[in-house]
């Protein structure tokens, strides 16, 4: 993954976590801001029964007689109230009385009549004229049963002699707990994937106005016969892949660059100390002709290579700006591999390798003729390169499903574990074992941009029995 991939899903990161943290944040309030209105109602319905109940206080003591009746005909009550997305059926409000000890005089439930209370908190609290409530679990081990209690003082004479308590079970208003999180997730990453879409559109817009519909257009005139719905929504999605790459090239295009110049910088540094070394000796006037003539050769090479480093570097930047196929055609493969045998044999055949053509099944593929070719040869160059004289190298085609796999086979020495994650870098080159001299390191990387254009992938790897193998894989039909 280059420099500017990271940086640019880096970016996308930030933006995620953001909105993920902005969720968290709303959804986690929810169930707070829910208890906060249920307490608030349970509070004015404890003050209306405390002033009920004060209506039958008894020269101080508190007569519940006719509480029983009425929580019966209430907890009796057949209604049907439909409440957005919960229905009602029933009464779930809960309550009871202590007297001026905390002792319980009356529990709508029948629970708890006689215990003692005055350890709760809301019924302490308001036994001392202060607020009191609290949230207690009916199964202690079950979160899903907690109850929240409000409590009002019930007064004679100015004087506290009980307290009223109403609960609520959690549960009751727990679905529309549930159902807000939901709705907030939901609404939350459809704005956000809404927002994302929109910036990049707009940001599209901005490297490249009219640039997607163009590029489409031409590739629409290309066509020698109309192409068919698949793959021109496949054309479609390979436009828009591209423009997002421009998109990050043009958020991390300072990096992009100051990575290639200090790559390529460092690249062309070898030589040209060789070729200036060189130039320096020939200034002596002793110097004989043989040595003269081998520094000359010396300085001739390293200008040779410095000349390959910089065409391949144009060819690979042309090729990574290019973004989408320019030209695409059906291409059968299996000439193509002949064709490419047949042109590296004589080169094979002067250290005395074998080269063998193995088609499984013959595959057709949507891409560039040109660059298939130039793909599959670098791979074909890579592994006589790396091969011992007098050994066997294997280029072989295989049918996947729907994929086509280009595979080459040597029984060289293999990659290095050391080198395995960046033999497809820039500039990265591995000694040739026969020659100890390294290629420009562009070969590799110029494969692997041709198999992302042609929505494919480009491995290297290990052979089992020992041997590099190199595969290359495309979607059949493209």
């Amino acid at each position: 993954m280059t420099r500017r991939t990271r940086i640019f899903i880096g970016i996308l990161l930030i933006y995620g976590i953001g909105i993920a943290f902005l969720l968290y944040s709303v959804v986690a309030d929810i169930d707070p801001r829910y208890r906060e209105s249920a307490e608030e109602s349970l509070v004015d319905t404890s003050q209306l029964m405390a002033s009920l109940v004060e209506q039958d206080v008894i020269a101080g003591a508190i007569n519940t007689a006719r509480l029983e009746p009425l929580f019966r005909s209430v907890y009796a009550r057949a209604f049907s109230a439909q409440i957005y997305n919960l229905h009602k059926r029933r009464v779930e409000l809960r309550m009871y009385v202590t007297d001026r000890r905390g002792r319980v005089l009356f529990d709508s439930l029948g629970r708890h009549t006689g215990a003692d209370f005055s350890r709760w908190s809301d019924v302490s609290r308001s036994l001392a004229g202060l607020y009191g409530a609290r949230t207690t679990r009916d199964i202690e081990s079950d979160p899903a049963t907690s109850v929240m209690y409000a409590a009002a003082p019930v007064r004679w004479n100015d004087e506290i002699v009980g307290v009223v308590s109403v609960g609520k079970p959690v549960q009751s208003f727990g679905q529309f707990v549930i159902d807000a999180r939901a709705r907030t997730i939901w609404v939350g990453v459809g704005s956000a994937l809404a927002l994302l879409v929109l910036a990049i559109i707009v940001s599209i817009w901005l490297v490249r106005p009219f640039g997607l519909i163009t590029d489409y257009l031409r590739w629409l005139r290309s066509q020698r016969q109309p192409p068919g719905l698949g793959r021109m929504v496949r054309r479609m999605v390979d436009t828009l892949r591209s423009s997002l790459g421009e998109v990050r090239d043009a958020l991390t295009g300072r990096n992009y660059v100051a990575d290639y110049v200090q790559t390529f910088t460092h690249e062309i540094k070898s030589p040209l100390s060789a070729i200036r070394g060189a130039a320096e000796l020939l200034q002596e006037p002793a110097m004989p002709q043989p040595e003269r003539e081998r520094f000359l050769a010396n300085i001739a090479n390293e200008t040779e290579r410095i000349q390959e480093i910089v065409d391949r570097m144009m060819e690979l930047t042309a090729l990574e700006a290019q973004r989408a196929l320019e030209r695409s055609e059906p291409v059968a493969l299996a000439p193509l591999l002949q064709q490419l045998a047949a042109g590296a044999r004589d080169a094979a055949g002067l250290r005395g390798i074998r080269l063998v053509v193995a088609i499984q099944q013959e595959a057709q593929v949507e891409g560039d003729p040109f660059l298939l070719r130039r793909a599959v040869s670098n791979l074909l160059d890579n592994a006589l390169d790396f091969s011992p004289a007098n050994a066997e190298v294997v280029l072989a085609l295989h049918v996947e499903g729907r994929r086509a796999r280009i595979s080459v086979r040597d029984h060289g020495p293999g990659v290095p574990e050391f080198a395995k994650d960046k033999v497809f870098e820039k500039f990265y080159s591995l000694a040739r074992p026969h020659t100890r001299r390294k290629s420009t390191g562009l070969g590799l990387a110029f494969v692997k941009e041709i198999a992302e254009l042609h929505r494919g992938k480009v491995a290297l790897s290990n052979a089992p029995r020992g041997g590099a193998l190199a595969s290359f894989t495309l979607p059949i039909g493209g």
